[in-house]
């Protein structure tokens, strides 16, 4: 522990963490950062210490590992929350959208995406499964549920590595709002795999319910967002 005038003892990996952040600050992205033996030596602590305030750099965004070593990362990634699609929240930062596909099927609704849909339960829907990448990176999971009544024609006409919401508007519906909500969880063994991160490392959960201009329901979306490389905005307006 560490004594700090006004903030009494503080952990020597938070002291060590905020030097290192003075150290990333002068590098650029992609730099090499100093390994934990170098950091160890010259802040004179364990390098236990070091490795703690390393995860939270890691956790934060602020460093990302590359091979057997650690470099400066790029500034997450900010997502407008927005009725936007997430090809345009990703094109509006300058980063280049894509997807990966892990699966389309034809479910029976359970009884929350039976309700979200206004459908009874049971009743078929559209499950699209897909890794989003942002410049080749894996950012997020999304997992969304489609009425089959109203959506089975995008079985002969969308390509699922392009943006669902575009596909959606080609059809001819407009969206008219969304009730979304976040929470953070940790990902599960199947989705750390996915996402290429560890169980231990914050995901951004998001619920969204979207229904057009008209009030009928259009999607139920569950999406995991990498909380080290992507964060959320949203304008407040009185």
């Amino acid at each position: 522990m560490v004594e700090v005038a006004g903030a009494g003892r503080l952990p020597k990996s938070y002291v060590v963490r905020t030097e290192l952040e003075q150290i990333l600050d002068e590098l650029a992205e992609g730099d090499p950062v100093p390994s934990e033996r170098d950091l160890a030596v010259r802040f004179e602590v364990a390098r236990e210490t070091v490795r703690q305030a390393l995860r939270d750099l890691l956790v934060e965004g602020r460093i990302r590992r590359q091979g057997r070593g650690t470099v400066v990362s790029m500034p997450k990634m900010v997502q407008p929350l927005s009725l936007r699609s997430y090809t345009e929240g990703a094109l509006s930062y300058g980063r280049v959208p894509g997807r990966i596909l892990v699966g389309w099927d034809d479910v029976p609704a359970d009884a929350d995406t039976a309700r979200a849909l206004d459908i009874p339960a049971g009743d078929p829907v559209m499950h699209l499964e897909r890794i989003l990448l942002a410049d080749g990176e894996r950012i997020g999971l999304e997992s969304t549920f489609l009425p089959l009544h109203r959506f089975s024609s995008l079985r002969n006409t969308y390509d699922p590595t392009t943006s669902l919401y575009a596909a959606v508007r080609e059809l001819g519906v407009v969206f008219g709002s969304a009730t979304e909500r976040i929470e953070t969880v940790l990902a599960s063994p199947r989705e750390a795999a996915l996402l290429e991160c560890t169980t231990s490392l914050p995901l951004l959960l998001l619920h969204r319910r979207s229904i057009d201009e008209k009030g009928d329901p259009i999607e139920r979306v569950r999406s995991l967002y990498r909380g080290d490389r992507i964060a959320f905005e949203t304008q407040l307006i009185k």
